[in-house]
């Protein structure tokens, strides 16, 4: 079982990042708003742009959160998932790992018998203060996005 340094009622990590298509994002300027973050391991793979969509589906019906994909794909890798997809909110690009590291989501994985480091599918809701108030580790995709949704509801009273 794996110790994240990470967890709720922490302050969220604060770097500016490279973004498709906005350009750059940091999460000390979106204080002030509910923001939802999302880990995912790759674009334009099966489970990720399934999730993707449901995020996407979700900010349509009126999900009242700002939210962040992140992933460690070049901008231009984002670009293309976006425009194909219809992402409706911001890719984070983080090639360096920074701000995955900060949220504790790199991890070992097996892959097809094989150790190797990879994002843990993960989210994160954070309040308008900056504080992380609920974290979903090891997320499998189906039902997820619903679950995040209810518990932003819940958490906005």
């Amino acid at each position: 079982m794996t110790d994240y340094t990470l967890k709720t009622g922490d302050s969220a990590p604060d770097l500016a990042r490279e973004t498709w298509p906005e350009g750059r994002v940091n999460l000390a300027e979106l204080r002030g708003q509910w923001v939802i973050v999302y880990f995912y391991p790759k674009d334009s793979t099966l489970g990720c742009t399934t999730e993707s969509c449901a995020f996407r589906d979700a900010i349509t019906s009126g999900a009242h959160a700002m939210v962040l994909g992140v992933s460690r794909d070049s901008l231009a890798s984002h670009q293309r998932f976006t425009e194909k997809q219809a992402l409706n909110f911001p890719l984070i690009c983080d090639t360096d790992e920074a701000l995955c590291l900060a949220f504790d989501v790199i991890q070992m994985k097996n892959m097809y018998g094989k150790q190797a480091r990879g994002i843990e599918r993960s989210t994160f809701i954070i309040d308008p203060e900056g504080i992380v108030r609920e974290c979903w580790r090891k997320v499998r995709v189906k039902d997820h996005v619903e679950a995040v949704l209810e518990k932003l509801t819940a958490l906005q009273g």
